[in-house]
């Protein structure tokens, strides 16, 4: 593995029209292969958001079905792998669907699929009330891939508050670059987003690659953007100039500041074992 991997974390303001979201992707892929990144990062809802509740059910696919198809070929024409978070997928009944995060390679084959484990049933304070659970299943399993850039852990949105899931992906799966696609509100976005993400890399002591949708999707729905990458020690090392614009973010992942850090600071040696507190209650 060479010692300095290129990626990239996009913006987007996607809106209830697979064709135009898809239009927009792949025109972030260009800007992103010609920035020489050889992973782009997608955000929450890559390809679709509705304008009213139900909408997405009633555009949920299985991952072998158009949709996904055509961005399997993008990757591949491209020569890039892609991290579709928030893909609507068809779930087990007609009354709900999965939130996957789909993780594609430069081939155009899909390598590993993460399902939204923890789901947005919250009423945000002075905004709206969101029950994600009454049209999502949750998913049930810790997702980490060995890819060029590193072990990816894969998650998505909400499940960025959860802080043992990335617990789990450093300590228990070795995860080294976490992934973070996501569509939080302007409300939870400006208070929290970046100290969540950035506490998340501080404290596993690896990269995060944090894409986000931004801006007004519609009249009922609006993100708060400001997609960024983190290295481990927490500094934010790629950022778009504007917090609500369409574009990419660019870094290098560095392995040998993800061993330094780690070595310098042996969290990994110093941390105490699940039995350790189940013996204290």
């Amino acid at each position: 593995m060479a010692n300095l991997a290129r990626v990239a974390a996009a913006q987007m303001t996607s809106i209830n029209d697979l064709s135009a979201n898809f239009a927009t992707c792949s025109h972030l892929v260009k800007e992103a292969a010609s920035a020489g990144a050889k992973l782009l990062c997608f955000p929450e809802n890559f390809s679709y958001v509705g304008s009213k509740s139900g909408d997405s059910l009633k555009i949920a696919e299985s991952l072998d079905g158009p949709v996904m198809t055509k961005y399997c070929s993008l990757a591949r024409e491209s020569n890039i792998w892609l991290s579709l978070g928030g893909f609507q997928e068809k779930g087990p009944d007609d009354a709900h669907l999965c939130n996957t995060h789909v993780l594609i390679d430069d081939a155009g084959n899909i390598r590993s699929t993460f399902r939204k484990m923890h789901l947005f049933d919250v009423d945000v304070p002075g905004g709206a009330v969101y029950k994600e659970s009454s049209f999502t299943e949750a998913g049930k399993d810790i997702v980490a891939v060995d890819s060029p850039f590193g072990c990816l852990g894969l998650t998505v949105c909400y499940d960025l508050r959860f802080p043992e899931l990335y617990q789990q992906l450093r300590f228990h799966h070795d995860a080294q670059v976490l992934l973070v696609p996501a569509a939080f509100t302007t409300v939870t976005g400006q208070a929290h987003w970046e100290v969540l993400l950035r506490a998340r890399a501080i404290e596993t002591q690896c990269y995060v690659i944090a894409a986000a949708q931004a801006g007004k999707h519609s009249d009922e729905r609006e993100s708060y953007g400001d997609s960024m990458i983190i290295d481990p020690w927490g500094t934010v090392i790629g950022r778009l100039p504007d917090r609500l614009s369409t574009g990419i973010a660019v870094a290098d992942i560095d392995f040998s500041l993800i061993d330094s850090v780690r070595s310098k600071m042996p969290i990994a040696q110093h941390r105490k074992p699940i039995e350790f507190w189940m013996s204290k209650q």
